[in-house]
């Protein structure tokens, strides 16, 4: 594995010793709904992921085995999508998950985040070639069912809610809504999976972000200024780990734009 690029903020705050992840848990969870584990290994991963040591994290996920493949997958995930520089590393990157992901499927086929972070995976590599690309080599189909039965699965997995929310609006935005309908994706249904989620998970920042990416995308410019209450009011999240500020500096820049 080449090295990853470091976190590239403080993370003083974001280091969780087992008491206090355990503690923590629901709040830090609140996302992914992934279930407490009950392996010490793989809950120092976790640790590892919510301090921005994602590489670490990965590996030692991997080591883990079992419900530390889901650490791995989210922390390779996250690193990828914010701080992988290299296009063509990023695409290997993400397929690395998806494929890792399915074959977790294929051993547990009611782990709600095998299927989402295959999706999310799908997904990202999806915006990397090109939408209308991967819609025509059938991604957007697998990446819809995997996040249909992620939700179905675990029905409070608000990111599930938020990435199922994306695809019907990036589709959409690409591809009108007419064909849009054949790829399954309906501008009502996206804007319902987006109001979901910030249900599920009210200060997440990243529900706020691509909430507003969404409505400019399905409503256009009349949205705009919605569109930027929800960018400020993620900028103004308190972050309790790497990766919501992560989500937090990305909803600052959105703002700067």
């Amino acid at each position: 594995m080449a090295k990853w690029t470091a976190f590239p903020h403080d993370a003083d705050d974001y280091s969780y010793d087992t008491a206090a992840l355990k503690k923590s848990w629901a709040r830090l969870h609140a996302g992914d709904a992934e279930p407490l584990p009950t392996d010490a290994k793989v809950l120092a991963a976790w640790a590892l992921f919510h301090a921005g040591e994602f590489q670490k994290a990965a590996e030692a996920g991997l080591k883990a085995g079992g419900a530390g493949i889901t650490v791995a997958n989210k922390a390779q995930s996250i690193y990828t999508n914010y701080l992988e520089k290299s296009e063509k590393t990023k695409l290997e990157l993400f397929m690395e998950v998806a494929e890792r992901a399915e074959a977790q499927i294929g051993a547990e086929p009611k782990n709600a985040n095998a299927y989402y972070f295959m999706a999310y995976a799908l997904g990202r590599y999806s915006q990397g070639i090109s939408i209308t690309k991967a819609l025509a080599q059938g991604l957007g189909g697998k990446v819809k069912s995997a996040l249909e039965t992620a939700i179905k699965l675990a029905p409070k997995h608000a990111d599930a809610h938020i990435a199922l929310g994306a695809f019907h609006a990036e589709v959409i935005d690409k591809v009108g809504s007419l064909l849009g309908r054949t790829q399954g994706a309906s501008k009502d249904a996206g804007l319902t999976m987006f109001k979901t989620a910030l249900k599920l998970n009210p200060s997440s920042a990243i529900a706020m972000v691509e909430y507003a990416n969404g409505l400019v995308m399905l409503e256009g410019d009349k949205k705009m200024k919605e569109a930027e209450k929800l960018y400020a009011d993620a900028a103004a999240c308190t972050p309790m780990d790497a990766m919501e500020r992560l989500d937090v500096e990305m909803a600052k820049a959105e703002l700067e734009d």
